[in-house]
């Protein structure tokens, strides 16, 4: 908890002076429930209540458990970009305590919180821009994408990493001076996928692999238990000259892939292309390419299955952003805890014993 507590306790309290329960107790609380499967105010004080005997265990709790209304009013006032900023630091004390790299491959990619949307709005919720480090499976750094401007959020959130030894992945709404700069500057290297919207560039590197040269290729086969098997090749080309026109460009790599189902056709072959900052062999290549996926299918659809983000309602003021902060942070905690079974049955065991809350909330010390 001491790592909690130095990580969070100069956040600034957005109440009057003479609010009666502590910032940081409050913050605890509400962690234990997003850890627990609370999704609202309501479900937090609840849990509060239910629990108040096992949070008396470290918190002081002077004058009991906050109302619902309490937390309601802390989450739509507090400021979201010191919540995140906290946020960060306690995870990077959180990883280096735990012997968690958050190196190798970092996803950038944007989710909306569809429920988070003002009467009239639904067609525009709001939309945040995720980091996720995918080889520890741990969220990094979240931002509001300004306007709902992705390409604004993802440059903006850039700012707030160190990227030393990491290679960013991000999709192709994202290959753009502005980005590649970006993660230059904070120290990483990165892997983009072009498309033929990109024009003479696109055009450039399609004709350099039509051409003769030096290249380097490998095959893969991966076989599923889905009753489907996928053949991806990667062929690596260095290639100096493309810096004039894209900041950082290396080397540009091209990515095939066929997908056939049991007992049915081949799918069309699928060609992608990319700007690489550095040389990558094929097969690390490969490697990355298909780890970016991590952060949709072991960021977004855990927070939308196991912790209904998509189906939150709270939408006013500061609240949706500061309620997705508290769920990455659970988020986080669950994955980081030994027992190897599933997102879903930590939720539920964690309701469910204390012991094993008290065992999930101990990664804080």
């Amino acid at each position: 908890m001491q790592k909690f507590k130095k990580a969070f306790r100069r956040l600034p309290d957005p109440r009057a002076a003479n609010a009666k329960h502590p910032l940081l107790e409050l913050l605890v609380i509400s962690l234990a429930a997003v850890v627990c499967g609370a999704a609202s105010c309501a479900e937090i004080a609840e849990f509060g209540r239910s629990k108040e005997e096992l949070l008396r265990l470290f918190l002081c709790l002077e004058h009991g458990i906050p109302s619902h209304d309490t937390f309601s009013r802390v989450f739509r006032l507090l400021e979201p970009r010191a919540f995140e900023r906290a946020f960060r630091q306690f995870m990077a004390a959180f990883a280096k305590a735990n012997g968690v790299k958050l190196g190798g491959v970092v996803a950038v990619d944007g989710k909306a919180l569809r429920g988070a949307y003002e009467r009239g709005g639904k067609a525009t919720p709001l939309h945040l821009v995720n980091v996720f480090a995918v080889e520890a499976r741990m969220a990094l750094a979240q931002q509001k994408a300004p306007g709902r401007n992705e390409t604004a959020g993802a440059l903006e959130v850039l700012e707030l990493l160190r990227l030393e030894g990491c290679i960013v992945t991000a999709d192709a709404l994202h290959c753009h001076r502005g980005f590649a700069e970006a993660v230059l500057k904070r120290g990483g290297d990165y892997a983009l996928v072009i498309k033929a919207n990109r024009g003479p560039l696109f055009k450039t590197i399609t004709q350099q692999f039509a051409r003769s040269g030096k290249r380097n290729t490998t095959r893969q086969i991966d076989r599923s238990t889905h009753d489907r098997s996928e053949t991806r090749t990667a062929t690596v080309m260095r290639n100096a000259t493309l810096a004039a026109r894209f900041p950082g460009v290396a080397a540009i790599g091209r990515v095939t892939s066929r997908r056939k189902l049991r007992g049915q056709r081949a799918d069309r072959t699928v060609v992608r292309y990319y700007l690489l900052s550095k040389y990558l062999p094929p097969k690390r290549l490969l490697d990355v390419t298909r780890s970016h996926w991590g952060i949709e299918n072991r960021l977004h659809w855990v927070l939308d299955v196991h912790f209904d983000e998509d189906g939150n309602r709270a939408r006013k003021d500061h609240a949706p952003e500061n309620f997705a902060i508290l769920r990455r942070l659970a988020l986080n905690l669950l994955r980081a805890h030994p027992d190897r079974k599933s997102i879903r049955l930590k939720i539920k065991r964690a309701g469910w014993d204390n012991a094993f809350l008290l065992q999930i909330l101990s990664h804080m010390r």
